[in-house]
């Protein structure tokens, strides 16, 4: 499920871009931050564990994890936040979903 450079650097600046419409507190952008490198750090221990784990196998993980991180934004999200959060996550999703199938 590796990503060219461009891609990765298209990602990374949408979620800049999406932070920033979010309009985090500083103490929302920590927690986010943590959240997100939480779930990195779980996918890359599940990549060294499991070598041969197919592209699917990674897709299901980040998904547990998305769905983790759903959960724990409930908490500190204002309703309107959490609302531009779906939103962003479902483009992702498809921006990504694309991408993967253009590699194949």
């Amino acid at each position: 499920m590796s990503i060219s450079p461009e891609v990765r650097e298209k990602v990374a600046n949408e979620l800049k871009q999406f932070v920033g419409n979010l309009n985090l507190s500083d103490d929302q952008k920590e927690k986010l931050r943590g959240f997100l490198s939480e779930a990195h750090e779980r996918v890359e221990e599940y990549r060294k564990q499991n070598p041969n784990a197919t592209n699917q196998d990674l897709v299901r993980k980040v998904a547990e994890n998305r769905t983790e991180i759903r959960e724990r934004l409930t908490k500190f999200l204002t309703p309107e936040q959490l609302t531009k959060w779906d939103a962003e996550v479902s483009k992702a999703r498809q921006f990504l979903g694309q991408a993967r199938a253009a590699s194949a």
